[in-house]
């Protein structure tokens, strides 16, 4: 196993194991150098006044999915800012996909694209995401 593999096996890991995704009903699908999917089905207790997928549970499935494709070089890394464009509408059932891509990276910054796809394939929402880089590792894999 090279060391990619191993940071791609550990990074799943973590991430299937991390509280508040696990929560949400996230699941981390795939981890791949600098890219993450995760999945999440929309419950009955996500949803807004109108009886679609809030914003919030939205924002949390493409926050994981950036969250482990910006730490999956084997370097901490930490948001700096998302911005999400929400485009369709998700209603209780339905499996949402996160998709998150890295688009440009430098020593201390990383910059993703997410989107949010529903089983339909209707896309739900976009995002464009940027990330602050350190010189370490994170803690699980040490």
């Amino acid at each position: 196993m090279t060391d990619r593999d191993d940071i791609s096996k550990k990074m799943l890991e973590a991430a299937r194991g991390e509280p508040y995704a696990c929560r949400m009903g996230i699941e981390c699908v795939e981890v791949g150098q600098g890219s993450a999917v995760c999945k999440m089905t929309v419950a009955e207790d996500m949803v807004n006044l109108f009886g679609m997928a809030h914003g919030g549970a939205i924002f949390s499935l493409m926050d994981d999915a950036f969250q482990i494709a910006c730490n999956s070089r084997g370097l901490t890394a930490y948001a700096l800012n998302v911005s999400v464009t929400y485009i369709g509408a998700a209603r209780v059932g339905q499996t949402l996909v996160a998709r998150a891509s890295e688009k440009a990276l430098t020593n201390r910054t990383g910059t993703y694209e997410v989107s949010v796809t529903a089983d339909d394939d209707q896309l739900i929402a976009i995002a464009q995401a940027i990330a602050y880089r350190k010189k370490e590792p994170p803690q699980f894999l040490s």
